[in-house]
């Protein structure tokens, strides 16, 4: 992903969700992030990694298990979650971090 760092670097929160195309909990994370999407608009960013592609981003930010969901402002990770989260729970850090 050539442009992951411009986008990060956003003084909008941007949540990064790391995962891969076999992983059960991560198709079940991607409909909540539709809906999350859904409800900020514009008061935040959501990019998908697939970790498979993108190796050396997934180790930069040491991924070990997916899905990984990191939230960036200013291009530093402000909060980071393992495993599946609800919607409820990542619309307030899009809050928290707005």
């Amino acid at each position: 992903m050539n442009n992951f760092d411009e986008i990060i670097k956003s003084a909008t929160p941007t949540l990064v969700d790391f995962f891969a195309t076999w992983c059960g909990p991560c198709r079940m994370q991607a409909p909540i992030l539709e809906q999350v999407k859904d409800k900020i608009g514009d008061a935040g960013t959501i990019i998908k990694v697939d970790i498979d592609r993108n190796e050396e981003l997934a180790a930069r930010y040491r991924v070990q298990s997916v899905p990984t969901l990191i939230m960036f402002k200013n291009g530093e990770p402000v909060w980071r979650a393992v495993g599946v989260q609800q919607a409820s729970v990542l619309e307030s850090k899009f809050e928290d971090f707005k």
